[in-house]
């Protein structure tokens, strides 16, 4: 199932089905996606107004950046499926002989690495553009302070829902140092998103007095 080409009707549906997939993974990676494209938007919002004359240049580099990162995002929403689908039929693999019981464990193994690889991905991108949020919601078309502020949502939300998935996988992933490695990145990324969502937060609360 090609998860980009359904309608947003049609992508809920699947989602409330009966399958686990898509799931939290996907949904994570759309959130990503959308806190991008807000981003984006409120930048745009921005680009043209004489009011935020002195802003012009930096609103574009912000604009141009985050274009790609949302396109990037809603290819992870299939990416993680797919990876799911690895990891189910890894363990789906025969397990009679000797020789199968241990390709069927090397199998399972790099499965579970990619489907942690996914949504730690999302995560990584997400810790990218988090200053480009605040920057938009500070500097920003203040008439979107609140499009910015949904935006560091989806952001937070995309992170700590991608951490999630990355570390389901690693509990049953056997490469220690793997493990401890990206426990500790996704430890980093994780409070960098909740410093984002409580600055854009302030901002808001500034605006709306």
């Amino acid at each position: 199932m090609e998860l980009n080409n359904l309608t947003v009707k049609n992508f809920v549906e699947a989602v409330a089905g009966g399958d686990p997939v898509p799931g939290g993974g996907s949904v994570s990676a759309l959130c990503a996606a959308l806190s991008a494209a807000l981003g984006k938007m409120v930048a745009g919002l921005t680009i043209g107004k004489k009011k935020y004359a002195d802003v012009q240049d930096a609103m574009l580099m912000v604009g141009e950046k985050l274009a790609p990162a949302s396109s990037l995002m809603l290819k992870a929403v299939d990416l993680d499926s797919e990876a799911y689908e690895q990891v189910f039929n890894a363990y789906k693999l025969p397990k009679d002989t000797d020789t199968e019981k241990e390709f069927r464990a090397d199998s399972i193994q790099t499965a579970l690495r990619h489907a942690a690889t996914v949504p730690f991905s999302v995560a990584k991108l997400v810790s990218t553009f988090l200053p480009d949020l605040v920057e938009v919601a500070e500097k920003g078309n203040q008439n979107a302070i609140t499009d910015a502020y949904v935006a560091a949502l989806c952001a937070r939300t995309a992170v700590l829902g991608a951490g999630a998935n990355v570390r389901i996988n690693l509990t049953s992933i056997k490469d220690e140092a793997f493990v401890d490695e990206m426990k500790k990145e996704l430890a980093i990324i994780e409070q960098k998103a909740e410093e984002t969502e409580r600055k854009v937060s302030d901002l808001l609360k500034k605006a709306v007095g």
